[in-house]
């Protein structure tokens, strides 16, 4: 991405100057060499049904993923971040802090990582790293999940990041084309002592 795209007309904050992190991870802009990072997220059957990255994404595919993540931002939707090794700024991962409700206070969230990468603790210390960026942001009050309830890793994620379950949402969501029942997580920004 060159320097005239980074411009942005975007009615969010600003983009962080620093990248958010939190343990073994570091929050980025994506990148287009974050190709293999993707296509390695389209070979896990479920990532594609609750996004646009195509199941077996090849790198055409994948790179245009990408660069719809780029422009998340600039269309005022939130802020989708690459998911990064800390100490090798490899993509293992992608998350977003989706900001539509910002006038009511609320965001939503959301995450993947890469197959390979799964069981080090990535997903917990990103959505560490997305929710503190979180509560920068001003007006934002409320960060929700959801869930679907077989997802024991990601529940588990969720609640190693400081979310409460708040209950069962019968048949919220169509995911794959299915209506599917979601758990509701959230996190309440934290009182300023």
């Amino acid at each position: 991405m060159d320097n005239e795209a980074m411009v942005s007309t975007s009615p969010l904050p600003p983009w962080p100057s620093t990248p958010p992190g939190h343990g073994g991870v570091v929050l980025r802009r994506p990148r287009e060499d974050d190709v293999a990072m993707a296509r390695e997220l389209a070979t896990d059957a479920y990532v594609p049904t609750i996004g646009t990255l195509p199941l077996h994404a090849d790198d055409e595919e994948a790179l245009a993923w990408l660069r719809r993540q780029f422009v998340r931002y600039d269309e005022g939707v939130g802020f989708s971040f690459a998911i990064a090794e800390a100490g090798t700024d490899a993509a293992v991962g992608q998350c977003g802090l989706w900001l539509r409700e910002l006038e009511a206070g609320r965001a939503t969230a959301g995450y993947s990582i890469m197959p390979s990468a799964r069981g080090r603790g990535f997903a917990a210390d990103a959505l560490s790293a997305l929710s503190a960026f979180g509560w920068t942001v001003p007006g934002l009050f409320r960060i929700a999940l959801y869930i679907e309830p077989w997802n024991v890793g990601s529940i588990r994620t969720a609640e190693r990041a400081g979310y409460d379950r708040e209950g069962l949402l019968r048949s919220h969501q169509a995911i794959g084309k299915v209506r599917r029942d979601m758990l509701l997580y959230a996190a309440i920004r934290p009182t300023e002592v």
